[in-house]
């Protein structure tokens, strides 16, 4: 092989070549199991060593043996003559390889459909490792951008070129209050009348978080009486626990507001339906990644909790 200079570069016959001497035990059995001559398995070596600079053979000894560089050339060797013939059965062979996923997930995905997709993908592909990581929007967003992630799920609260943006589904969000939290107080309200009382919201790091805090100022609502977490479980539990008003997917916690834990507070206009993307970087291997998208698109589903 040539390098787009010109210059020499290792090469799988050279690697053959230092392989099968070492099996075989002599430059001339190694020329005969790769139907050469002896002569062009030692250009091979030759070759070798004038490339890597490593002198393979110990000369000052008799037969073929390796220096301390040779044998962990020789190492290598093995690896990529390995890769060599995994490569040439790929055309041939049926059976799905070893595959990893580092995927990202926000709360709501984790509490919903994130076992679905797993054991979607794992139909699919039967030996793949999958490494689901809970974490806050901007977290995992920060994470692929930087590359130590390769699938994130999250509202789609961040733009970047260098990502591809896939939309999954979008999530119906209402305010909701622990029933005597707005006591005697019925009907239809406004924003305004809504900011009296105490909001629970999550913070910039959510994407959900993110997103209706840019609509509440889009709305010319300023937000005095402010509780913020970025854990969706947090609001959950404080919310419950009666400190205020906060929003939640509907679907997901229609068993809360059956169970007289929380009550849907009507108010006018609707928030707006958030919407979940997949997230992965353009300039990466993508044919896997579009795979497992598109069984995302067919497991997602917000519409309840786990244990609904």
């Amino acid at each position: 092989m040539k390098k787009g200079n010109g210059t020499s570069v290792v090469s799988l016959k050279q690697l053959e070549a230092l392989y099968w001497i070492i099996e075989l035990g002599t430059f001339e059995k190694a020329a005969a199991k790769l139907h050469t001559t002896q002569s062009a398995v030692s250009k091979r070596i030759q070759e070798l060593e004038s490339f890597t600079g490593i002198e393979v053979f110990d000369r000052s000894m008799r037969g073929a043996r390796l220096t301390e560089k040779g044998e962990e050339l020789l190492l290598l060797a093995q690896q990529m003559l390995n890769l060599g013939d995994q490569i040439l059965k790929l055309k041939t062979h049926s059976a799905k390889p070893v595959r990893k996923l580092q995927l990202g997930v926000t709360e709501l995905t984790a509490w919903t459909w994130l076992p679905r997709l797993v054991a979607a993908l794992q139909a699919r592909y039967p030996k793949i490792m999958i490494e689901p990581e809970v974490d806050m929007s901007r977290s995992l967003y920060e994470r692929l951008s930087e590359g130590s992630i390769e699938l994130i799920i999250i509202p789609e609260a961040f733009r970047d070129p260098d990502l591809v943006s896939v939309h999954l589904a979008d999530v119906e969000n209402v305010w909701m209050a622990k029933p005597q939290v707005l006591k005697k107080k019925k009907g239809l309200m406004t924003l305004d009348q809504l900011v009296q009382y105490p909001i629970l919201a999550q913070g910039a790091r959510s994407g959900s978080g993110l997103y209706f805090s840019k609509w509440l100022k889009s709305q010319g609502v300023n937000v005095s009486r402010l509780i913020s977490s970025d854990s969706l479980n947090a609001m959950l539990g404080l919310t419950v626990a009666g400190l205020g008003i906060s929003y939640f997917p509907q679907a997901c916690f229609q068993p809360l507001v059956d169970a007289g834990k929380l009550e849907i507070v009507p108010v006018k206009p609707k928030l707006p339906p958030v919407p979940y993307v997949a997230m992965y970087r353009s300039d990466r291997p993508m044919a896997f990644i579009e795979e497992v998208v598109e069984i995302a698109k067919e497991a997602c589903d917000f519409s309840r909790q786990l244990q609904s």
